[in-house]
């Protein structure tokens, strides 16, 4: 690939990665409630996840997906359930009465949420499985010699593109400003979230694979 073919992709994945959708809404509203301790350990369990499934691309996963279509339904109705999960608990915060906040989850649990949020996203291995294809060499196999080392080569980019995207968010929702925001309009914040989760979940329960 030339160098302009190279800076497309890669700005493909960027716009892609850094768009508004669950993994950087989750992101941004625990950043916002919680703090950027909370906010970064849901990042990083996000952008493993997102490794996670850069790796089960690179080793011919998603060519399975495709060749299965259960596979993907499992995925896919997992994902819808732990979406619409997160859009009934923000709603619940709508409706309850406000309250002092109690303890904050364990970073390692959050880092668990994050994960389990992006593992939960079909879309995600179909999207590293099309750029594993759009940047081998022609004719190369993604599995051995050159092919496989450029597949590594791409996923090392990919995923610290995408880190560096997820910390991103972590860093700037958390910064005081905003915090102190979400912190006078917590419900109102909660509604859209809930609007938001439960539309991305219905989004991904009517999700066919093609």
């Amino acid at each position: 690939m030339t160098w302009a073919e190279t800076g497309l992709v890669l700005a493909a994945w960027l716009v892609a990665a850094g768009s508004p959708g669950p993994a950087t809404l989750a992101i941004s509203a625990t950043s916002m409630g919680s703090g950027r301790a909370a906010g970064l350990a849901l990042a990083l369990g996000v952008a493993c996840g997102s490794a996670t499934w850069g790796v089960a691309a690179a080793l011919g996963m998603s060519a399975v997906m495709l060749a299965h279509a259960w596979v993907f339904e499992v995925v896919r109705l997992a994902g819808a359930v732990y979406l619409i999960w997160l859009a009934l608990k923000s709603l619940r915060r709508v409706l309850r009465p406000v309250t002092r906040r109690g303890a904050e989850p364990a970073q390692g649990q959050l880092f668990l949420r994050g994960m389990l949020l992006h593992l939960t996203n079909p879309k995600a291995i179909l999207a590293w499985g099309a750029i594993y294809a759009l940047v081998l060499p022609g004719g190369a196999g993604a599995q051995t010699g050159a092919g496989a080392a450029h597949v590594w080569q791409w996923f090392a980019m990919l995923l610290g593109l995408s880190v560096t995207i997820f910390v991103g968010y972590a860093m700037l929702f958390s910064i005081g400003r905003v915090a102190r925001g979400y912190a006078r309009a917590q419900r109102a914040f909660d509604a859209v979230f809930a609007v938001l989760f439960g539309a991305a979940g219905v989004k991904l329960l009517t999700m066919r694979l093609e």
